[in-house]
């Protein structure tokens, strides 16, 4: 597979990818990686080299020839009238009647009309998913996309019918909010774009019950119910922080106001001293508790904050753009039913028209059939427009959801790390503070150790005594 060629069926601007290649469409590129999961590498004719979804681009392959088997000799195949050959993403080759709309793995024979399989194989090819085959092979190739419409359109013994394949292909899919999924009965189990992280773009493709049994929520509404969550954690997270912070404002005050007390002034001596000391280090642990509480504010408070609202920008970018993709993908869903239906309508019109013609024949109704089958071929053509709107839409949200998924989980996992390195500052913090608050202590220790009784006596004394003589005892 790697090699081969494409054409680009749509302008893709790379940034969806963190090494996306921007084409616009028509453009020829040559694939160099081709791994599950909707996403290719290849490279334009300048040499540029990137990713690119896989739904974008159509493998070139020229109708109506096709290489030789395998054990074959080297020589050009001539493939019957009607049938073209296509190549899967995994290499192999596959066929498609453009008249019949058949599809099938084995090369048809050279009588024109004749399969070479036993019986006709409509409809072969595993069931779409966004646009993609099962094994990745494009589900409707520009050149083959619904050209059985044109032709049961006009053909009045397929009027009103649909094909085998077409009944089996609705069977093995569900539709779940205007999205096609494979059916879980009838497809093996997806590759997981990361098989070992449970990463959110793996998990989440789904709609869930709602726990009140009030319905579904889908499953990309969980994913933005939990990051709403986490940004009313961290808002109630600052506001602790806040309230942590008066605290320390309010304490830093009353520490302040109390050391400037006159209370026990007049203690003397090397007690006094003490007292003093203690009085000095309410002052001090009030400074340092003012500055814990500016440091919280600035280090923990304000970049918790200041995270949040962008955060919040994030969050509500996301929302709407992945809302705006599925109202559009709705609209589009609505649109394929409308045109089904009047398709229907028009195949009913025309068939009772025939039938008109084959109880009276006449030039009115003759006319009547042409203009029947003019309305039923537009309605075909309509139809088609609106699926292959509906499958690009779909293919649009499909890339989109995976890259706004991968975004929810980068920031979720910048908001946890954010949040434990501010807790680990706060701790850090705090630690600093009884730190400092031990600092100041230490000389009052100092100085309580060094209080002594008789020396403060002694020192009383010689400062206030009266005089040394004693009195003695009157004589008669």
């Amino acid at each position: 597979m790697a090699g081969a060629r494409c054409r680009t069926l749509y302008p893709f601007s790379g940034e969806r990818h963190s090494q996306g290649l921007r084409f616009a469409a028509g453009e020829l590129l040559t694939l160099l990686q081709v791994p599950d999961g909707g996403w290719w590498e290849g490279e334009k004719d300048d040499g540029l080299r990137g990713w690119f979804p896989a739904s974008y681009v159509q493998l070139l392959e020229k109708p109506g020839m096709v290489p030789p088997p395998p054990g074959e000799e080297s020589q050009t195949v001539i493939l019957p009238p009607g049938w073209h050959s296509y190549l899967s993403p995994q290499g192999r080759r596959y066929y498609v009647n453009t008249t019949t709309n058949e599809t099938t793995w084995e090369r048809p024979s050279s009588s024109p009309g004749i399969s070479a399989s036993p019986g006709p194989h409509r409809s072969s090819l595993p069931p779409t998913v966004n646009g993609y085959h099962a094994s990745g092979t494009p589900a409707h190739p520009p050149e083959t996309a619904h050209m059985s419409l044109r032709k049961s359109t006009g053909d009045s013994q397929n009027l009103g019918s649909s094909s085998p394949g077409k009944k089996q292909s609705k069977e093995n899919t569900i539709t779940i909010n205007c999205v096609t999924f494979p059916h879980p009965d009838t497809m093996p189990e997806q590759q997981l774009l990361k098989p070992t992280e449970w990463s959110y773009c793996d998990y989440f493709w789904a709609d869930k019950k709602d726990p009140q049994g009030n319905g579904t929520v889908a499953g990309f509404e969980l994913l933005l119910q939990k990051q709403l969550k986490g940004k009313q954690m961290q808002k109630e997270m600052s506001e602790f922080i806040r309230e942590r912070i008066k605290i320390e404002e309010e304490y830093a005050k009353n520490l302040a106001k109390l050391s400037q007390n006159s209370l026990a002034a007049q203690e003397e001596g090397s007690l006094g001293e003490a007292w003093a000391q203690v009085k000095k280090s309410l002052a001090d642990e009030a400074e340092v508790h003012l500055k814990f509480s500016a440091k919280l504010h600035s280090e923990v408070e304000k970049p918790l904050m200041n995270f949040r609202e962008n955060f919040k920008k994030d969050m509500k970018k996301c929302d709407h753009h992945i809302a705006d993709l599925r109202k559009q993908l709705a609209s589009r869903y609505a649109s394929v039913e409308k045109a089904r239906k009047a398709l229907t309508e028009r195949q009913k019109d025309l068939e009772m028209k025939t039938q008109q013609l084959e109880i009276k024949l006449s030039n009115k109704t003759e006319e009547d059939i042409k203009k029947a089958r003019r309305k039923s071929t537009q309605a075909g053509d309509d139809l088609m427009r609106c699926v292959d709107l509906y499958n690009q839409a779909q293919s649009k949200w499909f890339e989109e959801m995976v890259t706004t998924t991968l975004e929810l989980e980068r920031l979720e996992v910048e908001r946890v790390e954010m949040i434990r390195q501010h807790l680990c500052q706060y701790t850090q913090l705090r630690h600093e503070t009884d730190m400092f608050n031990q600092s100041t202590v230490e000389p009052v220790d100092q100085l309580l150790r060094k209080v002594d009784p008789a020396k403060d006596r002694e020192l009383w004394v010689r400062e206030h005594k009266t005089g040394n003589i004693r009195p003695v005892d009157m004589e008669i």
